[in-house]
């Protein structure tokens, strides 16, 4: 895989230039020395030459070889010659040895002659190379300095000109590294002295054109989404994802609810007559409507099930509950006149029936459907339930939730298990901790019921702040290798006390423990509420803690908000992961999830995993980990260390 370099074009350039001109610097010195040298030499042969050919003339004078001692030492100490010795087969005719002091003779330059004129006679020199005495002289070497400083201030000159005109490259390269980093959205658009121009105008249009695209996946993302779960008409659910989320809701253990099935009597009367558009705004009217009610109850799905038939899911309601919002929802749709040819006071019904986990969701519709005959056999406005064995009551109002919420918060706050997600390498990502509660009786209540009435009563705040505060009790705790994620609900975030408490028990926090923590924000509120979560993410962020988002499906939502926030991970909702072999939208709402994630950091996970088949899908798929009871099952944090021990042997089975 290719790497951005470590070093920038302009110093490249400039220390290929320097080295260039140094390197040339250096070959003329040394040229110019063995120039210098080979000078000296050749003037020196030159030299003796001549002395050796008046010894060899004065020898051949029968005269001349007697005036030799008075002539020739003082020509040759002029000639710098240490010593000579002139002689013959015979023997030495004259030699001469100079008083100046060598230091080191091994420089001396060696030469031998034989005359000319005297064929018998050599001539033997020793004498010194030039310029072996000479030091740097300012004048002398005036000239070669005056160079050298020339072409110094020359390359000093050079390389600022250099850096200058390259200096739009340099910002090029800058922005460049900024976007490898994955800040294109600060780097969208480059300066006007960027250079090369026509480089940096395609990676202005690259950039655009890749926004335009991202944007627009996020649309066509948000389109098959929409298609698939979602009615067109009033934009509620429509049959195929009502029928997951119960199907879902009922294979879950400890769950319990309602469905509410709302007919529009003669509706196809209506449509023959008054013509589709005149239907239609009727149905969005019952739409509007319901909506409107249940805002009040979290987890609701409202469905267009049919054409003219709505259906409601209550999950974790009382069956006094449930009663109470039937009778206000019937009164609320009892206010709208419907046009003829349907009848005032005789045109909408509603069929009621409780549900709890291990039911079948066939069996569960067919009673909402008779409970809505015998609604219709009443001849009025009206609504009747289904008569069941087994009725869901919970008494505990907000009062005696309040009551049950402040003893388990003086006591140190609720009770911590923990459930590992797992990679598909086998490693552990982190293990998510999840709140029980214990009531009255000294029952364990999971957070999927009593999350509500904190909800109601608005304590999710000192809810949040219990479990934060033990989940960073038990990093600095536990070994390093531990990694923990907290549930975190998006109005305690919405707080901006809590948010002051968090930033401050995290900057109190060592950099060590807080990348050991994630927090999980659900999906739906995240997107609903974006502009106010978007500082908060990046504090955490920033922090080093890992953001998650969590419940991802669960709401038809854009996918935008991913690379918005630069979520870490999306784990999926149970909702999508139950039975996926055998549901293929479900499996197109996964393909589509995957997709908006590919072009950032966010990994995507399945949650709510149960067994092998749904499993094999799910990595077939793409998705990057799992978390469910076909793993592990949750585990009370007391209990974890033991637990902990026998994890390995137990995932590896599961890969």
């Amino acid at each position: 895989m290719r790497k951005a370099s470590g070093m920038k074009l302009t110093n490249r350039l400039v220390a290929f230039v320097t080295l260039i001109v140094i390197c040339a610097i250096f070959v003329i010195f040394i040229g110019g020395a063995f120039s210098f040298r080979k000078l000296g030499q050749d003037y020196l042969t030159h030299y003796l030459d001549g002395v050796v050919e008046v010894i060899d003339q004065e020898l051949a004078d029968p005269q001349g070889s007697q005036s030799l001692s008075r002539w020739l030492p003082k020509l040759l100490k002029a000639s710098n010659v240490v010593e000579l010795e002139v002689g013959s087969n015979a023997g030495v005719v004259y030699a001469f040895k100079g008083l100046q002091p060598i230091t080191d003779r091994s420089v001396l330059h060696n030469s031998r002659y034989e005359l000319e004129h005297n064929p018998d006679f050599y001539v033997t020199l020793k004498s010194i190379p030039p310029y072996t005495e000479f030091t740097y002289s300012i004048g002398a070497m005036s000239s070669i300095s005056l160079a050298v400083a020339i072409i110094i201030l020359g390359l000093i000159w050079g390389m600022d000109w250099l850096r200058r005109q390259l200096y739009g490259s340099e910002l090029l390269e800058h922005r460049g590294r900024m976007i490898l980093a994955g800040r294109v959205d600060d780097n969208a658009v480059g300066d006007e002295q960027e250079w090369p121009a026509t480089a940096s105008l395609a990676l202005d249009k690259m950039i655009a054109e890749l926004k335009d695209a991202r944007q627009e996946r996020s649309r066509f993302d948000t389109f098959i989404r929409t298609h698939t779960f979602l009615d067109q008409l009033t934009g509620a659910a429509n049959r195929v994802l009502f029928d997951s989320r119960l199907q879902s809701m009922l294979q879950d253990q400890e769950t319990h609810g309602a469905v509410l099935l709302i007919r529009i009597t003669d509706w196809d009367e209506l449509l023959a007559e008054k013509g589709k558009e005149e239907a239609d705004e009727l149905i969005q009217d019952v739409g509007v409507v319901i909506s409107n009610l249940i805002q009040r109850y979290p987890d609701t799905v409202l469905s267009r099930y049919f054409d003219a038939e709505f259906a409601i899911l209550l999950s974790q309601q009382s069956t006094k509950e449930v009663k109470q919002f039937t009778n206000v929802l019937m009164n609320a749709l009892d206010r709208l006149i419907p046009a003829a040819p349907l009848e005032p006071d005789n045109w909408c019904h509603i069929g009621v029936t409780f549900c709890a986990s291990g039911e079948r969701r066939g069996r569960v519709m067919d009673e909402a459907d008779m409970a809505l005959r015998s609604a219709q056999l009443q001849g009025t406005n009206s609504w009747y339930a289904f008569k069941k064995d087994q009725q869901y009551e919970d008494a505990r109002g907000s009062v005696r939730w309040r009551t049950l919420l402040d003893t388990i918060f003086s006591n140190g706050g609720p009770i911590l298990y923990q459930q590992p997600v797992l990679m598909l390498d086998e490693t552990i990502l982190h293990r998510e901790l999840l709140a029980r509660i214990k009531d009255e009786n000294g029952m364990l209540i999971k957070a999927s019921r009593f999350l509500t009435a904190v909800k109601q009563v608005g304590f999710n705040a000192r809810m949040d702040k219990l479990v934060i505060a033990q989940a960073l009790k038990m990093l600095k705790e536990q070994p390093v290798e531990d990694l923990i994620s907290v549930n975190v609900s998006v109005e305690a975030l919405l707080e901006k006390s809590f948010v002051k408490w968090l930033r401050d028990e995290l900057l109190q926090t060592p950099r060590t423990v807080l990348n050991r923590l994630s927090f999980e924000v659900a999906e739906g509120g995240l997107v609903k509420h974006l502009d106010a979560m978007r500082p908060v993410a990046r504090m955490l962020v920033g922090l080093g803690c890992k953001l998650v988002v969590d419940q991802a499906g669960r709401t038809i939502v854009s996918t935008h908000y991913i690379k918005d926030i630069k979520a870490d991970y999306i784990k999926l909702h149970r909702s999508l992961v139950r039975e996926i072999d055998q549901r293929q939208e479900n499996q197109l709402f996964v393909r589509s999830m995957l997709g908006a994630c590919a072009d950032s950091d966010a990994q995507v996970i399945a949650v709510g995993v149960e067994n092998s088949k749904e499993w094999q899908v799910l990595k077939q798929l793409g998705v990057k980990g799992g978390q469910g009871r076909y793993f592990s099952a949750e585990i009370s944090v007391e209990n974890s260390k033991h637990i902990a021990q026998t994890n390995g042997k137990l995932f590896r089975n599961k890969f």
